[in-house]
């Protein structure tokens, strides 16, 4: 077996996309005798720099001998958009199984995925393996490339995406792809396929809005229902189809972590409590912040302070394009206890999804008499309260219930705010309630 690992061939300004070089470069081993297995799709840390809008790097797993495969894999890379002084495409050709590759590289793979990596680590290490190398400019695709070779050994929940690519002719120009097709076939394979439609907005996520060959991709957990929304579709003609196994939807991104020990350019799930109220900022962007809680009683009243004692904290925000996520980040207090997640930059986490754990129920409040129903009055320091009218007392303030517009359960971007690594509530799995977004 073989494994060919290809990354950065694309562009922001000008196109291109690494996965229809996979496509192409499928398409190259068949013609030249050889079976392609699999082609895989890898979603690396989101938080880098340099990436395209999806940090995509692909692999196709084939048994064309490497000798073979190679010339084939570095006139693939003769695809990528090097016009771009951002683009540098790289690609690794392991002369192994996919699931045979070094301890290491699939260590690499997984780091990829959630942290940051460097080319001169990757070309040692491909070095190393004994692996073809190919590059184009600073070889800085070298770093996905190898990462897409170690994923299929390093990782275990996968997904699809069934890709249709547009005419060659047409790339750059606005896409003709019928909207209500593309929501009566989401809905009929619904929830196998998800991702395909934001319903409150209506607005096709499947289909891109970059100068890209991709028409559109179908995203879900059955390759079979990806393939039969795809030929439901009403478009533009379509020039070729792949269908890709894919980590996307997985959160593979997250690391479990704490509001002292995270680190920028990295994602992370973090338990916490609410200690500032949520605010609502120029641009409509919402923050709040998180520090460090114990658990609390059901029902107990709101700290007074939560991290007061000196814990750190952690600034989270929901930006605008998460559109009614925000109202759910909104509806959150100082004292609930919460799991938030997303990538850190800059010293703020960019929430993707959080779960209540619990809500603050109660909160400090004056009495009232039990006679007249009066509100009472201090009755000096340390004194309690009384009626001044019933001459009733109270010992101290009383727990008064509070209407809370949140349930317990996780809560989520909407579809057209998600990150592609970002696994879906609709997919399961979570430790509680789900609210998905559709």
């Amino acid at each position: 077996m073989t494994v060919v690992g290809l990354d950065d061939t694309d562009s922001r300004e000008t196109g291109m996309c690494t996965t229809y070089a996979a496509a192409d470069l499928a398409e190259r081993i068949r013609d030249a005798g050889g079976t392609v297995e699999r082609l895989l799709l890898v979603r690396l840390n989101p938080a880098v720099e340099h990436k395209t809008r999806g940090n995509a790097a692909l692999a196709v797993h084939t048994d064309l001998d490497a000798d073979r495969a190679a010339p084939l894999a570095r006139e693939t890379l003769d695809l990528a958009q090097t016009d771009d002084p951002k683009t540098n495409p790289g690609a690794v050709v392991a002369d192994c199984a996919p699931d045979g590759v070094p301890a290491r590289v699939a260590d690499f793979a997984l780091d990829a995925i959630r942290e940051i990596q460097d080319p001169t680590t990757a070309t040692l290490l491909a070095d190393t393996a004994g692996f073809a190398r190919f590059q184009r400019g600073d070889g800085r695709g070298l770093v996905g490339a190898l990462a897409a070779v170690g994923a299929w050994s390093a990782l275990s929940d996968w997904t699809y995406e069934h890709i249709a690519y547009r005419e060659p002719e047409r790339w750059g120009s606005d896409r003709c792809v019928d909207a209500e097709s593309v929501r009566a076939a989401a809905d009929s394979r619904y929830p196998a396929v998800w991702d395909t439609v934001d319903r409150a907005s209506g607005y096709p996520v499947c289909v891109p809005r970059t100068p890209c060959p991709i028409l559109y991709g179908i995203r879900g957990d059955d390759p079979d229902a990806c393939r039969a929304v795809a030929d439901a579709i009403e478009s533009e003609p379509v020039d070729r189809r792949a269908t890709f196994v894919t980590n996307q939807g997985t959160d593979v991104h997250l690391q479990d972590g704490t509001v002292e020990t995270v680190a920028d350019d990295s994602a992370y799930r973090i338990d916490g409590t609410v200690a500032a109220a949520p605010e609502t900022r120029e641009g409509g962007h919402v923050f709040l912040s998180v520090a460090d809680g114990g658990e609390r009683p059901e029902g107990s009243r709101v700290p007074a302070d939560p991290g007061s004692d000196g814990d750190a904290r952690l600034q989270c925000a929901a930006f605008e394009p998460t559109k009614r996520f925000r109202d759910r980040v909104r509806a959150l207090r100082v004292g609930d206890r919460v799991t938030v997640c997303g990538e850190v930059a800059d010293g703020t986490l960019k929430l993707e999804k959080f779960a209540v754990r619990e809500l603050v129920r109660t909160e400090p409040a004056t009495p009232t008499c039990p006679d007249c129903g009066g509100t009472m009055s201090s009755a000096g320091r340390g004194q309690g309260y009384r009626c001044r009218d019933c001459s009733t007392s109270a010992d101290g303030k009383v727990d008064r219930p509070i209407e809370r517009d949140l349930e317990p359960g996780w809560y989520e971007v909407p579809p057209v705010a998600r990150r592609h690594i970002s696994k879906p509530l609709v997919r399961g799995g979570f430790d509680g309630m789900t609210h998905p977004e559709r």
